[in-house]
């Protein structure tokens, strides 16, 4: 039998973690938090074939990706959409202070979800060896409550064979923005935005 390299099991686990987690999201054992996720897609559901508010998700762990992540809103925000961008616009970092890693995941899981629940587009940047795992568990919960979704990637690297992204995430998207050339990509962005609605 063939060993499978560390990328391609820990994309494994990602799978079945936002597996896990869209079940999660969509049966929740109260009767109340049911009925508010239901309401909140039901609500977003009719707005959201034409309401511009933007969930950004992406990769945000070093000065590059978070400095990437505002050239790309900033050409959302210039062409009219009302973009929620987690480093920009999630939890000061004083809000954050003092708490437990339980409390620290707790709220930014909740809010991030909450502000996903609201959008009703879902923008995500697919850059690094694998698209960033809290992103994609953002791709589910957006696909699963009828979101918009788009796709952006500016990395040549992929972890699939004859495959540049996993079909379980490029299924999900309405359009794929692709080229290895940043500036080349921002300029696509541009003029797709320039003739096109999200």
């Amino acid at each position: 039998m063939k060993k499978r390299g560390p990328s391609v099991i820990v994309f494994l686990a990602i799978c079945i973690i936002m597996s896990v987690l869209l079940v999660a999201c969509g049966t929740d054992d109260t009767e109340e938090s049911s009925m508010k996720l239901t309401a909140a897609g039901t609500e977003n559901e009719e707005d959201s074939s034409m309401g511009k508010k933007v969930y950004f998700a992406a990769p945000l762990f070093s000065k590059s990706e978070m400095d990437f992540n505002l050239k790309l809103t900033e050409v959302l925000e210039k062409h009219g959409y009302e973009v929620f961008l987690p480093q920009r616009d999630g939890y000061l970092a004083a809000e954050l202070e003092g708490k437990s890693e339980k409390e620290l995941t707790d709220m930014i899981f909740e809010k991030d979800k909450s502000e996903v629940l609201k959008a009703d587009i879902l923008f995500m940047l697919l850059d690094g060896r694998v698209p960033d795992e809290g992103a994609c568990v953002e791709l589910g919960i957006a696909y699963a409550n009828n979101k918009r979704c788009y796709g952006i990637k500016s990395d040549s690297r992929s972890v699939e064979i004859n495959m540049d992204l996993n079909p379980m995430i490029t299924g999900c998207f309405r359009k794929l923005f692709k080229d290895i050339d940043g500036d080349a990509l921002i300029d696509e962005l541009e003029q797709y935005l320039s003739s096109n609605e999200l």
